[in-house]
């Protein structure tokens, strides 16, 4: 039996699906966030580096990920959820400024935030809805609470020396991702059944378009902070320009036809709902490789490609690409052909591509992802099936 309290609590399919102001602010903490990422990435030019910065990058994103998952699920208007994302908030500060010294240091101020973040959160949903009596909503809850308990063993295991454990770490991050793959399958509860992931409204769609906006802007923000170091020539121009006509590309590519979070009834609309934050943090690493890639050309448009900075240049787009293909994959089942074959344009000049100007393979690649927007082709990226799901009665 639901209590008047947690139907207070709980989102209702008819509620207003417009984001809150405090969500608003929510995202831009996260996108500083995801900005200083990227800003380490085009100073630490190596595999091993770029791997560690990975991993860090997916547990921000899966902190703000689970956040707007429980903003979807739940009321943010009602004082717990809003607890939530003040605490959420406050975390990510904390990730934030502990990212640029987490190997020499600030690891346990890392660590601290991102485990204290998700299990101080179940803790107040599984305390608020006990209170209210309903056992359902929060066997959810205790889910969460089990395995972020589980994977935050590994993590603070992880920070217990003066360097970071990143083998302890990936383990602890795996865990995260592969327990929300799975449904968080806990002992004596099971899996989280399928109609709570199908109970989607455009709310989730709208918090998905919100971040990627924000987290866009990065691509143009970081090559106009180093630029306003120095001189301003007509080559550091260009470059500002193409990194300008990149993000409005991405941008289009993104929301063009299937860009929104589509929620359809039954287990198409659950499928897109767990793959969603997958497929994103695809995108979100592109982001922040585009970046850096344009935070490094506008300090030396000219001369020969560095192998590193060329695998940056080619690889963000890419990566955001196919984080789209596989997006719409997942809501529609369709294989989006056309935008994997203009992706192939890039690559097929990666041979010489090392001995041209950074700004010029740069200049290339944008015209790659303008093939995207410029023949969009026929075939449509949705299928009629799809479609918003309305309110209960």
């Amino acid at each position: 039996m639901t209590t008047k309290g947690n139907a207070a609590l709980v989102r209702r399919l008819d509620q207003s699906t417009r984001a809150t102001l405090l969500e608003l602010l929510f995202d831009v903490v996260f996108v500083a966030a995801l900005a200083l990422t990227s800003k380490l990435l085009s100073e630490e030019l190596s595999w091993s580096g770029g791997a560690k910065l990975l991993l860090m990058l997916t547990a921000v994103w899966w902190t703000w990920s689970v956040t707007t998952t429980t903003t979807e699920f739940y009321d943010p208007q009602q004082r717990p959820i809003q607890a939530i994302l003040m605490i959420t908030m406050v975390a990510s500060v904390g990730m934030a400024a502990s990212l640029p010294m987490v190997s020499i240091g600030h690891l346990m101020v890392f660590v601290i935030s991102y485990v204290g973040t998700h299990v101080s959160r179940c803790i107040i949903l599984v305390t608020a809805l006990h209170l209210q009596g309903h056992r359902t909503i929060r066997e959810r809850a205790t889910r969460f609470l089990f395995w972020f308990t589980v994977s935050g063993v590994f993590w603070v295991t992880g920070a217990l020396s003066e360097t970071p454990n990143w083998g302890l770490w990936t383990i602890a991050i795996t865990i995260d991702l592969v327990a929300a793959a799975a449904r968080y399958p806990t002992p004596r509860l099971g899996r989280i059944p399928l109609p709570q992931y199908g109970r989607t409204t455009e709310h989730l769609g709208e918090r998905y378009q919100q971040f990627i906006i924000l987290a866009l802007g990065d691509i143009i923000l970081l090559p106009t902070l180093q630029v306003s170091r120095g001189h301003l020539d007509h080559l550091r121009l260009a470059s500002l320009l193409c990194a300008f006509a990149t993000m409005l590309l991405l941008w289009q590519i993104y929301v063009f036809r299937a860009g929104e979070l589509l929620v359809a009834a039954g287990s198409k609309g659950s499928r897109a709902t767990r793959l969603a934050p997958f497929t994103h943090l695809v995108m979100l690493a592109g982001v922040a490789s585009t970046a850096a890639a344009f935070d490094l050309i506008v300090t030396r448009p000219t001369g020969t490609t560095p192998v590193p900075w060329l695998v940056l240049i080619i690889t963000g787009p890419t990566l955001f690409v196919l984080g789209r293909v596989l997006f719409t994959m997942a809501v529609s089942w369709v294989v989006p052909w056309r935008r994997i074959a203009w992706q192939l344009l890039p690559l097929l000049v990666l041979p010489w591509a090392g001995g041209w100007p950074p700004v010029l393979v740069a200049t290339i690649v944008a015209l790659g992802l303008a093939g995207h927007i410029l023949f969009p082709g026929a075939a449509r990226e949705t299928t009629p099936g799809l479609r918003l799901r309305q309110p209960d009665d």
